[in-house]
C-alpha cells in the first residue's frame, strides 16, 4: 500500500465532513480513487526475517487479518481523525468493543462506575458477565455528578455512560464527569453512539475513551455491523492486545461498509436532526402523549446542556403515552410503513417498546431505576418525509 499524498492526522484544520471523505485513504499500486477491499486471511513476507520482524513489531506491515487489513485500518485512521484520537481499535460490533475495551484495561478486583441509563446489553455485560470475573459495577445517575464522585472506590479503573442515553436521551455532562474521574484516577470512557462525532466530540471534552456501535449511524443504512474503541495509543495498548489475542475483529468487507457510510455522515445527521426535531414538537401536540424526550426541545430536562455539548439534538425521540404496554403496542402495530425493529440509525425510521426489547432482558427494577416505562416507545428517525412519519403514528395515537 502507497499512503494518499494528503496525510489528515488528529490535529489538523479540517472540519469533521472533510475528514469523513478524505481521512485514512491509502493507495495500492493501482492508484484507486476509491478505498479498495481487501478480502484475504492473511499477508505474504518476502522473507522468513521480514516475518519475524513483522510478527514481533520491529517492522509495521499487515500481517494477518484478525489484527491487520488495510481496508480495517483506513475505516480506523478515518473515524480517529474525525474523533480527535491517536487510536481506533475496529471490532465485530459495538457489544464487542466495550468487552475488548473492559477486557483490555481491567481485571479481577477492579470497579466500575457506570450510568444506570445505559443499553439493556451493556447492563447485562456489566452487571452480569464482568461480575464473574470478578469485576463489579455500581451504578449511578447519568445526570447527578455527586453520585459519580460518591461511588468512587480505591479500586474504581473505569468511569462508563453513553450520552445521549438509550433510550431516554438523558445528556450527561462530559466535562463535569471528566474532571471527577481525572482526580479519582480512573479513566473515563463515552460511548457516543446516538451522536457521532459529527454532532459531539468527547475526547475534545475531557474523556479518555469513545466507544461507538458502527452498526447504527456510522453505517446509516442498517447493513452491516460493527464497532469501534477511540483514544490514545498507551490508553489503548491493552484493548489491542485483547483483540490481537481474542479476535473480536471487524471483517474488511464491514469496514469497507463503513468508509463509505462515513462519506455521508453529516449530510444524514442533519437530515435525521432537522426531521426529529419537526416529529417531537409534533408529538408533544398530542393528547395521548404524556411526555417527549428529545435533547433539542426545551422541555427536555438538560436541554441546555445538550445544545452546549451537542450541535444539534440528534435523531432519536422517545415518548411515553396514556395506557402503558398495551396503548404501546397498539401504536407500534397500527403502523404501516414504520420498521418495527431494536436498530436505530437507519434511513429507515425504526420504532421501538424499550421495556421488551432493548431493555427487556433488565429485571424490572433496573427498568425502573431507569426510568423505562411500560408507555414508554423509542423512535429513531430517518429520512422519510416527517409528514408521512406523523401519519403512520397518528394510527395508533388516535386510535
Amino acid at each position: 500500500m502507497s499512503e494518499s499524498s494528503r496525510q489528515f492526522g488528529t490535529k489538523n484544520l479540517y472540519r469533521p465532513e472533510t475528514l469523513a471523505v478524505r481521512a485514512g485513504t491509502a493507495r495500492s499500486q493501482f492508484n484507486e480513487h476509491s478505498e479498495a477491499l481487501f478480502l484475504t486471511s492473511s499477508f505474504t513476507f518476502d522473507s522468513a526475517a521480514q516475518a519475524a520482524a513483522r510478527f514481533i513489531g520491529e517492522e509495521p506491515g499487515n500481517i494477518y487479518s484478525r489484527f491487520t487489513n488495510p481496508t480495517v485500518t483506513m475505516f480506523e485512521e478515518r473515524l480517529a481523525a474525525m474523533e480527535g484520537g491517536e487510536q481506533c481499535i475496529a471490532t465485530a460490533s459495538g457489544m464487542s468493543a466495550i468487552l475488548s475495551c473492559c477486557m483490555g484495561l481491567l481485571k479481577s478486583g477492579d470497579h466500575i462506575v457506570a450510568s444506570r441509563s445505559l443499553f439493556g446489553a451493556t447492563v447485562n455485560l456489566f452487571g452480569g458477565i464482568l461480575k464473574k470475573f470478578g469485576i463489579e459495577t455500581t451504578f449511578v445517575s447519568a445526570t447527578d455528578v455527586s453520585e459519580w464522585s460518591d461511588a468512587i472506590r480505591p479500586e474504581t479503573r473505569l468511569f462508563f455512560l453513553e450520552t445521549p442515553s438509550n433510550p431516554l436521551t438523558e445528556i450527561s455532562d462530559i466535562a463535569a464527569i471528566a474532571l471527577v474521574a481525572k482526580k479519582s484516577g480512573a479513566l473515563f470512557a463515552v460511548d457516543n453512539c446516538f451522536c457521532t462525532p459529527i454532532l459531539q466530540q468527547p475526547l475534545a471534552l475531557g474523556a479518555d475513551i469513545v466507544i461507538h456501535s458502527a452498526t447504527k449511524y456510522l453505517d446509516g443504512q442498517g447493513r452491516v455491523l460493527g464497532g469501534a474503541v477511540l483514544g490514545n495509543k498507551k490508553t489503548l495498548e491493552g484493548v489491542y492486545q485483547f483483540l490481537r489475542t481474542a479476535g473480536p475483529t471487524m471483517s474488511a468487507f464491514n469496514a469497507w461498509v463503513f468508509l463509505k457510510g462515513l462519506e455521508t455522515l453529516k449530510i444524514r445527521m442533519d437530515a435525521h436532526s432537522a426531521n426529529a426535531l419537526e416529529l417531537a414538537r409534533w408529538l408533544e401536540q398530542q393528547p395521548n402523549v404524556m411526555r417527549v424526550l428529545y435533547p433539542g426541545l426545551p422541555s427536555h430536562p438538560q436541554h441546555v446542556l445538550a445544545m452546549k455539548q451537542q450541535k444539534t439534538g440528534g435523531g432519536i425521540v422517545s415518548f411515553e403515552i396514556e395506557g402503558g404496554r398495551e396503548a404501546a403496542w397498539r401504536v407500534i402495530d397500527s403502523t404501516r410503513m414504520l420498521s418495527i425493529t431494536a436498530n436505530l440509525g437507519d434511513t429507515k425510521t425504526t420504532l421501538t417498546h424499550p421495556a421488551t426489547t432493548t431493555h427487556g432482558r433488565n429485571t424490572p427494577e433496573q427498568r425502573a431505576a431507569a426510568g423505562i416505562t411500560e408507555g414508554l416507545l423509542r423512535i429513531a428517525v430517518g429520512l422519510e418525509a416527517v409528514s408521512d412519519i406523523q401519519i403512520d403514528l397518528a394510527r395508533g395515537l388516535n386510535g
